[in-house]
């Protein structure tokens, strides 16, 4: 059983290549056990001087015991990678100079690095026409480098990130997910899986307006069968073709029914043009047909007329 006294012993901070927070950590470490100041200043400073006396060899003596002691510290804190470019150093010292020399200029590097891509990140937002996917992919790019640079990056500082760089199209689906998650526990694939259904479903409604329009359009470099489109205040009317109109009298193309130079004389029929769209009116032949039985609305949605105007 352990003594009352006893403590446990402070870990050797492990070098992992984050030069600034290693060498904090290992100085802290080295002045608890009192050989900081060997390795800052050396041996033959410590010692005060050259002199060849008695006491001053066993204070040389001392010193070097514990520089000892320092360097198995630093041995123990770094790879073996490391060590081998360092074997030939003498003194705790000048371990200490050589790594500070060969990776506190790569820290530099590193920190303007982070410092780049975290102006990259503050700027970043979603372009129009891009896809969710390729949004995603963008961002965690970044964050990723910024991690392997030492920036800390936890998922809810990407998640809100994304959700205030979407475009104005997502701006009622990020005010649900907002509303109805918790962003502290929401994780960032089920994030993605949210935006990709609301972005299907947007694509989807695009594919049917564009297939209405298509159906509904007023001319659409198809052959006509003589019936104006258009719908509303003359809209399309500018600009229309009717080389590509079929007659339903003659079956030639260039002209409505009712303007059919073939049509027989004793036929006579009526169409109503108004202000907000063409009425196409037909003329049922009956001889005993009464004049409330003559005209019907042609309603341009087949080939037939009634026989009845009620039905209408």
């Amino acid at each position: 059983m352990a003594s009352e006294n006893s403590f446990a012993q402070p870990a050797i901070p492990r070098f992992d290549g984050h030069y600034d927070h290693w060498s904090m950590l290992m100085e802290n470490f080295l002045r608890s056990k009192e050989y900081w100041n060997l390795v800052e200043i050396g041996i033959t400073a410590a010692a005060g001087g050259s002199d060849s006396s008695e006491a001053q060899k066993k204070i040389l003596d001392e010193l070097k015991l514990k520089d000892l002691k320092a360097k198995n510290y630093l041995f123990q804190a770094i790879d073996r990678s490391i060590l081998e470019t360092i074997l030939k150093k003498d003194t705790a010292k000048d371990i200490w100079d050589s790594l500070k020399q060969k990776y506190q200029g790569t820290a530099r590097v590193k920190r303007a690095q982070l410092q780049a891509l975290l102006k990259e990140f503050e700027v970043l937002h979603m372009k129009n026409g891009e896809t969710v996917n390729d949004y995603f992919g963008r961002t965690l790019t970044i964050a990723n480098k910024m991690r392997t640079q030492g920036e800390k990056m936890d998922d809810v500082v990407i998640i809100e990130k994304i959700l205030r760089s979407m475009t104005s199209k997502f701006d009622y689906v990020v005010c649900s997910i907002e509303e109805s998650n918790d962003l502290d526990i929401l994780s960032i694939d089920e994030l993605q899986s949210s935006l990709l259904a609301h972005e299907q479903r947007m694509s989807r409604h695009v594919v049917d307006e564009q297939a209405l329009l298509v159906t509904y359009g007023v001319q659409q470099g198809g052959r006509g069968r003589g019936t104006y489109r258009g719908r509303g205040r003359g809209r399309g009317r500018q600009g229309f073709d009717k080389s590509t109109l079929e007659c339903y009298n003659c079956h030639e193309l260039g002209h409505f029914q009712w303007e059919c130079p073939r049509k027989p004389k004793e036929e006579k029929a009526n169409y109503v043009e108004t202000k907000e769209e063409m009425l196409l009116m037909a003329l049922v032949e009956s001889k005993e047909a009464t004049m409330e039985q003559i005209w019907f609305l042609d309603s341009r949605c087949s080939n037939h007329v009634w026989e009845e105007r009620h039905v209408l």
